[in-house]
């Protein structure tokens, strides 16, 4: 029995953990996530109450979607966009973040210009701090 277990692979696109776990594990508001279902980028399988559950899968997704607008400033329209690519080349989500890691890299987007982009967009929509 044992032996059989060890052939198996982990089903990645099962769905089995709640938008709280995600959420989470993301760093990120829940509403963040539905805001992602919204715009189509991100939408987990519904239970039979129509609750969100997301897989393995798409937790890497979510990481891709979180570099791709926190390190590198895009907006959900070009994040649509690179999501498209990668399913039409067929790459596995578990490869998303590496591959756009080295598409960046190789197009000279490096570190520092990542620092930036983290700045500008962690700035966005804030108030000014009070001075006391």
């Amino acid at each position: 029995m044992q032996k059989e277990n060890k052939n198996k692979k982990l089903n990645t696109s099962m769905a089995i953990l709640p938008i709280s776990s995600i959420a989470s594990a993301l760093n990120v508001h829940q509403r963040t996530l539905r805001i992602y279902d919204s715009e189509g980028i991100l939408c987990p399988k519904r239970t039979d109450k129509n609750r969100r559950n997301y897989s393995l899968d798409d937790l890497e997704k979510a990481k891709l979607i979180l570099f791709l607008t926190r390190n590198l400033a895009l907006n959900l329209a070009g994040v649509k966009i690179i999501l498209a690519m990668l399913e039409k080349n067929k790459i596995k989500p578990a490869d998303y973040l590496p591959f756009v890691e080295k598409i960046a890299k190789d197009a000279g987007i490096d570190t520092t210009a990542q620092k930036n982009n983290i700045e500008k967009t962690s700035k966005r929509g804030r108030k000014p701090k009070a001075v006391k």
